[in-house]
């Protein structure tokens, strides 16, 4: 039997003492543990991802979302001047840039 199922099962009834701790015990714990799996790994993704929009310099190589590989020509404030060709450029918002491709695969 599952576990969660047992604890609910041997919960007290409402008005026997303790039912309202281990409601509230469970609760917490379930936070806790959305907390640790999921709100915290995006939030250091986020900071990861800003980290390297704003250290964007010319002369690094890049990838956009789209998956067009290029080198940044020049940086502006929200957008990036992206050389993907020989006399190639295109302006690329730089949400829209996801990292250095040779950094990409590692983890």
């Amino acid at each position: 039997m599952n576990t969660l199922n047992m604890f609910l099962l041997d919960a007290p009834a409402p008005g026997q003492p303790g039912g309202s701790w281990s409601s509230l015990l469970l609760i917490v714990v379930i936070f806790v543990i959305f907390w640790l799996f999921i709100i915290r790994p995006q939030n250091k993704k986020q900071k990861e991802a800003q980290r390297f929009r704003e250290s964007l310099q010319k002369g690094d190589k890049v990838i956009t979302i789209g998956g067009i590989h290029g080198k940044i020509d020049e940086v502006k404030a929200t957008t990036a001047i992206v050389t993907i060709d020989n006399n190639v450029k295109i302006e690329i918002e730089k949400s829209a840039l996801v990292g250095d491709p040779s950094q990409l695969g590692q983890a």
